[in-house]
């Protein structure tokens, strides 16, 4: 919602919203002459009507609103025109040779690396996304420019909402409990989205996406020969990745990657596909290429406090779990086998949605337990009610058939409360979630806090 907002105060409209909490990114808003409200209530409305009484209101909501909400149901009772985020996205995508990034996984991280390749290779190139992007320190850069990269939201179903010139498939898996019922639901929402893709890119090592979604234009990091694309590892390392990039089969050059994991390597290489697709040189890929980094809170470092080290990391479905301890332990295992690793691999866990740790108990435990030590906080509901009684303590209570290392603790300020009992110096703590959990780093360094 943030980066539409901001996009559209960049294109000249006037723009109002409420948030509950002051963020950045309703700070920067604010700064670009947003006019935010700490509150959501009726009055907002009214007042804006008084404000700009010539201007037509349009009303945006996401998924997250409620039908209870004042706000909307003020503009309901009023007859205000009002619209989803993905029909403004899908909107706004229309003024650009639009590529748009779906998928299960990944795609903040795709969307970063190609917003920033486009960027450097051709600036030419606007950007709006779920993320921070490090090279313009924002989730929405808008110009007017040729390209536009677009991150698109599955969870909702609105991505039949968009039509888009370039469209990326990075992953197909079950996620978002809360509004599909199974696979077959989820495959049904990307395979409309692919039919609105006037040209489709999908990943081959997806087998759920292979067997389902035709496309011309596919890339892999196992096959060079089946995918127009390939990016073969040599050196995985934790500070880069090394590998063999192949074209229509055809060996081209090697490329020295400064992002590690394999997981961050398919997105790579979906951004310099859909790069070449649309027309950039390899060369001048493989020039830029060395300025790629991470979006926020995607194994982010924070900083080491009194000798451990702390990362931020938006893992929430258990496949993402995996791939970010598996990076984790590139971390901590030194390149030498015969010497120890240097410290634990400690994960800090907000599950995010009742609906999502019903559906995947047994494989949060499974993935959680191959952690050095797991902590595991209450769960973030999101807006949902608890229906099923579910707890935190239901997760560990099944990771300790694997781990017995395992602790239930309520939150950031417990865990602030038994910090050096919890942990010891050189251990590498990866904290997860996709709710209130990334405040453990101010938590930890603000003496208020408690």
């Amino acid at each position: 919602m943030s980066a539409i907002a901001m996009a559209l105060l960049k294109k000249g409209y006037s723009v109002s919203g409420s948030d509950l909490i002051n963020n950045n990114e309703t700070n920067q808003l604010k700064k670009s002459g947003a006019l935010i409200f700490n509150c959501q209530k009726k009055e907002n409305i009214e007042y804006l009507n008084s404000k700009f009484h010539n201007m037509k209101i349009n009303l945006v909501v996401s998924s997250a609103i409620t039908s209870e909400n004042k706000e909307l149901c003020f503009g309901q009772n009023n007859n205000l025109l009002i619209k989803h985020r993905s029909e403004v996205l899908a909107e706004l995508m229309k003024s650009y040779t639009s590529l748009a990034v779906a998928g299960s996984h990944g795609k903040t991280s795709t969307s970063t690396f190609l917003s920033t390749l486009l960027e450097l290779c051709t600036q030419n190139c606007s950007s709006i996304t779920g993320g921070i992007i490090p090279i313009y320190n924002s989730n929405a850069y808008i110009k007017e420019t040729k390209f536009l990269v677009a991150e698109i939201d599955e969870s909702d179903g609105t991505i039949d909402n968009y039509k888009t010139d370039f469209g990326i498939i990075n992953n197909i898996d079950f996620d978002h409990c809360d509004h599909f019922a199974n696979i077959n639901e989820i495959l049904s929402s990307f395979k409309k989205f692919a039919l609105n893709s006037k040209l489709l890119l999908t990943n081959y090592d997806c087998e759920i996406t292979r067997r389902n979604i035709k496309s011309k234009y596919q890339w892999s990091n196992k096959e060079t020969k089946k995918a127009k694309f390939s990016i073969i590892p040599n050196v995985v390392n934790k500070t880069h990745t090394i590998a063999k990039y192949f074209e229509n089969g055809n060996y081209i050059d090697k490329l020295k990657i400064p992002i590690p994991g394999l997981h961050n390597l398919s997105n790579i290489t979906a951004s310099i596909a859909a790069s070449r697709t649309i027309g950039v040189s390899f060369e001048n890929i493989q020039e830029n290429i060395q300025y790629l980094k991470l979006p926020r809170k995607r194994f982010e470092f924070r900083g080491i406090f009194n000798g451990r080290i702390i990362y931020d990391d938006y893992a929430h479905h258990p496949n993402e779990i995996k791939a970010t301890i598996n990076l984790g332990k590139l971390f901590i295992n030194n390149t030498n086998h015969l010497e120890k690793k240097e410290g634990r691999l400690i994960v800090i866990f907000q599950p995010h949605r009742f609906s999502r740790v019903k559906q995947f108990i047994n494989e949060f435990a499974e993935e959680l337990s191959k952690a050095d030590v797991i902590y595991v906080t209450n769960i973030f509901g999101a807006g949902e009610i608890n229906k099923d009684k579910i707890h935190s303590e239901n997760i560990t209570d099944i990771i300790y058939k694997k781990n017995k290392n395992v602790k239930y603790l309520k939150d950031n300020y417990e865990i602030k409360k038994n910090f050096y009992n919890l942990t010891k110096k050189k251990d590498l703590i990866v904290n997860m979630g996709a709710g209130n959990c990334h405040n453990l780093w101010s938590v930890l360094n603000n003496p208020q806090d408690k």
